[in-house]
């Protein structure tokens, strides 16, 4: 199976995460790293380059860049996405992520709970359209989409 074998962000030009969002970074991260699914499609008549592969997530001009290279540094496939179908799943996400660290800390099991299904059905919706948005690009699984699409909230809290 085809996978990414390292994952880089380019938040360098960001400003420090909260600890919350950097926690989120690291399981995801760490996470992916474990397990994942990543495809380049066939797309005309090209080659496509084996993986696993090494990815490079950034946003530049308001668009998330995803850049592709083989282990051997050569590039495989580079896209940009525009954010704008992201905008309001992320805002839905932080604000969610948000009254689920604020409950963890007062609430009952119960309500911590509901508020963490809530969060989980919009991380999954987030997944969703990233898996939209790569459609004839890149094949991620579920799990993979849901893992790339926090790093995708990482990048937007600071861009």
């Amino acid at each position: 199976m085809t996978h990414i074998a390292h994952i880089q962000l380019d938040d360098a030009n960001l400003p420090p995460p909260t600890p919350e969002i950097e926690q989120e970074r690291r399981v995801a991260m760490f996470d992916l790293m474990e397990e994942n699914s990543f495809v380049l499609p066939q797309r005309d008549d090209r080659v496509v380059p084996t993986g696993p592969y090494n990815v490079a997530l950034s946003i530049r001009d308001k668009r998330l860049v995803f850049l592709v290279m083989t282990e051997d540094g050569e590039t495989a496939a580079e896209f940009h996405l525009s954010l704008s179908p992201f905008r309001q799943v992320v805002k839905d996400y932080f604000a969610i992520c948000k009254s689920y660290f604020d409950a963890v800390k007062t609430a009952a099991p119960s309500q911590i709970e509901t508020i963490d299904m809530a969060r989980r059905g919009i991380h999954n919706e987030g997944a969703r359209v990233l898996q939209e948005r790569l459609e004839g690009k890149v094949e991620v699984d579920d799990a993979t989409a849901r893992r790339l699409f926090t790093l995708v909230c990482v990048l937007h809290f600071g861009g």
